[in-house]
């Protein structure tokens, strides 16, 4: 709803506002009565937001939700304009202001008092009038409708309809309904409480009342209960229920004195009456965290081998098992496409037993593979295709118009009123940062910390007291992933999420609502008109959407994804005319400069030109006071310009380049040249990966404070004692990676006492002469890497020491011939690389030792004649590669005669790479042909 837009206003406009105001006598309460109104609409807005989930909008109500949005955005735009008009007459003055106070006392001569004021009196009546007339409509509690809409509030939960599928219906639960079977009936006597987690219709309710009226879960129990919560829900009622459940389960009256009591006295008897059954209870379709934390007092820990079954949406809903050990949680999986199309086949073609004729059947997987496994979704199409003549014209029609067909089709509505649920429960925050999702491409993976930054730099991050805006928005990237709303594409070694998506469903749910966020999907064709089109464009290839304008104000987002070519005439206009542009995000575009009017973009906070082949940044980069992400990974830039150190609000500035045709080395992502001056940059987050090849540089380093992550190059080894002194400053840093010189430069990092106590990360690329004492005290530490250290002792006797270690890698790191890894060491550890280690012949590893290992990479090891007998200790192994090894080694591991296969059989992947050009390789597979007909050759 426009609700988000009003809400994001006020959180970061209207302070701002005020605060200027308040020099221009009789503007103050003006600018108070905006904020009033915006506040009085906000909850009209609310209402509408309620109403929304239960009946459809009418035109009358969706036509004012629009004008709120816009007058949002008008106000907005009003204000920019204003500071903008201020910096336009600051040249040659002190570019950076913290307070706009400052400013005023500047500007005061140089602006009319009338102006600003006649501006805000316009937005002032315009407020009001549009306040007025949503009371004349009846828009004052939308919760009741407008007076001639109430008609239409009768709305029924289209999710009881999972409470009565046939068993013959359901397909792809088998595995789940046993496992949960096995929980319920098996296991230990105390009370368990066993979670089904996730996304809307993926069918938890289904598979839950399966169980639950399984014959062997129905007498295996004394007395049970069903109760569905939901998110609106009267506690003292749902106990009243549970009571009267499991009295009637017993064929026993509930005493008639629970209709008077209170929740304390309701939960007292309840327990009472449980304390010597073995009940089970099942809670469907929780929202809250706070419910369970109430009502579990009502159930006894009796040893009976009671269960609590929870369904829910979200994660963190979900009693969680480091609270308990009885404590479990199902992540209820995707179906697979071979059961997702067995299910489409059996409501298709009900009356030809579930067979597809094969006409049907390449169009049948690409409608399955739409839904992504979602039951709901399956099942819906499916039934509306049963409908249907079996004409493949028609079906085509169906999958090529399935967006506009999900907003229509009253068979397909309710796929997207049940996964709506999610997005109304969710407040304004994070129904935009969900929302911005649709900007994406279907299908699309998003890299985690590059949408973590639009949406800082989009204003939707509300600071906190003490926590970046960085661990802020990560919060909410956790809530929403927690939510079932999105997935995560990949995690790295350590757990972190690194890329995400959402499923096409809720993609298609979230684009019908393209205009709460004011954002449009469109090609590079239709670039001459895009001012005014929204607020937020996202040009893509193949997008087939009519251009159309969906609001009146300035465009303040540009994001390019998978263009083949972006005229230069676009990048001049886009730079001349989008005055008021907050975010560009040219990732991966095809352009190879920028014009120097990106000066111009006072207001830019994102400018992204990573995996773009453009060279050098215009001096006039240095305007940009607001500017808070430059990224240039992989771009062509070389060297930053001085006027970079202007840049006082930045908080991530990465840039590399990468060369793939050469082998790894200290070269191989070289970094770029930065003028003296860094030190200015006191917001700085991320800084990677700069060279400092100069004292001076080094001492600047110093002052960055604020740092997270530091990646360095050309460091020598007359440097490295100043080089720690600036470390020791960093008392945030958490993730450091030091390049020398040269591989066979010497890092000089012994003189560290007090390394930076946050630090998780550290990879040291250059010699060492010994090992550095300061890394035993690293207790947080998870990943560490020696890169060309040639290190002399074997590392691993202190690395195995540290608590938390997650990821260890030596590349060249080590010159010894034997590695040990004792039992007992590394009880975290789950991805080694021992790369590179010429020397090494021998590699121990004992029982106990590496029990969470999942991932070890080998090699080139010319030395290593054989993989130790006592590989089979390493019971979480799931991947071990091999590179470049000797062709005896490798064959002593191929099936078939192998005399080494039986230590690596039971390893589920074992591959083999072999360098074809620079860093890129090829793997093989144990036991290809392909593989040992190279090694045979």
């Amino acid at each position: 709803m426009a609700e988000s837009a009003v809400s994001l206003l006020i959180q970061n406009m209207i302070p701002l506002l005020a605060q200027e105001a308040a020099l221009f006598e009789g503007i103050h309460d003006k600018v108070a009565n905006i904020k009033d109104e915006l506040e009085s609409i906000q909850s009209f807005l609310k209402d509408a937001d309620g109403r929304a989930e239960r009946v459809d909008m009418s035109n009358v109500t969706k036509i004012w939700v629009k004008q709120v949005r816009e007058k949002a955005y008008r106000i907005d735009d009003v204000i920019d304009e204003y500071i903008l008009h201020l910096a336009k007459h600051r040249q040659g003055r002190r570019r950076h202001f913290h307070v706009l106070l400052k400013v005023f006392q500047f500007i005061i001569k140089l602006k009319p008092r009338h102006a600003i004021a006649s501006k805000i009196q316009d937005i002032n009546n315009d407020l009001k009038v549009i306040r007025e007339r949503g009371e004349r409509y009846g828009f004052s509690n939308l919760e009741q409708g407008p007076r001639n809409d109430t008609k239409h509030d009768t709305w029924h939960d289209p999710r009881v309809a999972s409470l009565f599928i046939e068993e013959a219906e359901v397909v792809g639960f088998e595995s789940p309904r046993d496992k949960l079977i096995e929980w319920l009936v098996e296991g230990p006597s105390n009370r368990m409480v066993i979670s089904v987690v996730g996304i809307g219709g993926l069918g938890k309710t289904t598979l839950v009342k399966k169980v639950y009226d399984n014959e062997i879960v129905v007498t295996h129990f004394d007395c049970r209960a069903w109760i569905t919560v939901s998110q609106s829900y009267k506690m003292e009622e749902l106990l009243r229920e549970i009571i009267k459940q499991v009295y009637k389960a017993r064929k026993e009256f509930y005493p008639k004195e629970i209709d008077t009591m209170k929740e304390t006295s309701l939960i007292e008897k309840l327990k009472q009456y449980l304390d010597e059954l073995r009940y089970v209870v099942i809670f469907d379709d929780l929202w809250v965290v706070e419910f369970w934390e109430h009502v579990k007092y009502a159930f006894p820990k009796n040893n009976k081998g009671s269960r609590i079954v929870i369904t829910t949406r979200s994660e963190e809903v979900a009693p969680s098992n480091k609270e308990s050990p009885y404590y479990h949680v199902y992540k209820l999986p995707p179906l697979s496409l071979e059961k997702a199309l067995e299910l489409f086949y059996k409501k298709v073609f009900q009356c030809d037993g579930g067979e597809c004729p094969p006409i049907f059947i390449e169009l049948s997987h690409a409608i399955v593979e739409r839904c992504g496994g979602l039951p709901l979704a399956i099942v819906a199409i499916g039934g509306l295709l049963s409908t249907k003549d079996k004409i493949l014209y028609e079906w085509c029609k169906l999958h090529n118009s399935l967006s506009s067909e999900l907003e229509t089709n009253p068979h397909l509505m309710n796929i997207t009123k049940i996964l709506s649920l999610s997005y109304h429960d969710l407040p304004y925050n994070l129904k935009a940062c969900f929302l911005y999702f649709g900007m994406f491409p279907e299908d699309y993976s998003i890299n985690c910390a590059r949408l973590i930054r639009l949406w800082i730099a989009e204003g939707f991050v509300k600071e906190k007291k003490g926590i970046t805006l960085e661990d802020v928005a990560q919060s909410y990237l956790n809530q929403l992933i927690h939510r079932s709303l999105v997935q995560v594409a990949w995690s790295d070694d350590v757990g972190r999420f690194r890329s995400c998506r959402v499923h096409d469903m809720l993609r298609e749910v979230i684009l019908s609502r393209s205009e709460e966020l004011s954002f449009s999907l469109i090609s590079m064709q239709d670039y001459t008109n895009f001012d005014r089109i929204a607020r937020r464009l996202s040009i893509q290839k193949n997008v087939n959407t009519s251009l159309k304008s969906i609001t009146s104000s300035q465009t303040r987002t540009i994001l390019i994804l998978g263009l083949d070519e972006v005229p230069n005439s676009f990048l001049a206009n886009s730079f001349a005319n989008f005055k008021l542009m907050k975010t560009m995000d040219f990732e991966g575009a095809p352009i190879d400069y920028i014009p120097k009017e990106v000066g111009n973009l006072f207001h830019l906070r994102y400018l992204s030109l990573r995996d773009t082949k453009v060279q050098i940044l215009p001096k006039s980069i240095g305007k940009l006071h607001n500017l808070e992400t430059l990224d240039l990974k992989r771009s062509l830039v070389s060297e930053l310009p001085i006027e970079i150190s202007g840049l006082r609000k930045l908080r991530y500035l990465v840039a590399y380049t990468v060369n793939n045709d050469i082998e790894y080395s200290t070269d191989f992502r070289p970094a770029v040249k930065i003028h003296n001056g860094i030190g200015c940059l006191q917001s700085l987050q991320k800084l990677f990966k700069i060279e400092v090849d100069n004292h001076a540089l080094i001492v600047e380093l110093g002052s960055l404070r604020q740092l997270r992550k530091l990646q360095i190059s050309k460091l020598k080894r007359e440097n490295g004692m100043v080089f720690c002194t600036a470390l020791e400053k960093m008392s945030n840093l958490q993730s450091l990676r030091i390049y020398a010189t040269s591989e066979e430069e010497v890092l000089e990092l012994q003189s560290m006492s007090s390394p930076p106590p946050l630090l998780q990360s550290v990879a040291l690329c250059g010699r060492l002469e010994k090992f550095p004492e300061w890394i035993s005290k690293l207790m947080g530490v998870v990943r560490v890497g020696f890169f060309w250290s040639k290190l002399i002792d074997d590392p691993l006797k202190v690395l195995q020491t540290l608590p938390n270690l997650m990821d260890l890698w030596l590349y060249d790191g080590y010159e010894g011939e034997q590695l040990h890894f004792e039992g007992g060491g590394f009880k975290k550890l789950k991805c080694v690389g021992l790369r590179n280690l010429k020397g090494l012949n021998r590699l121990m590893i004992d029982e106990g030792s590496l029990p969470l290992l999942e991932e070890l990479r080998i090699g080139p090891s010319p030395q290593l004649k054989e993989v130790p007998s006592s590989i089979h200790y390493l019971k979480s192994l799931k991947d071990l590669i091999f590179y470049e090894m000797p062709n005896e080694f490798v064959l002593s591991l191929q099936p078939d005669g192998g005399l080494d296969f039986g230590k690596v059989k039971d390893i589920p992947r074992v591959n083999f790479w072999y360098r074809t050009k620079g860093e890129s390789y090829k793997g093989y597979n144990l036991g290809d042909p392909e593989l040992l007909e190279r090694l045979r050759s």
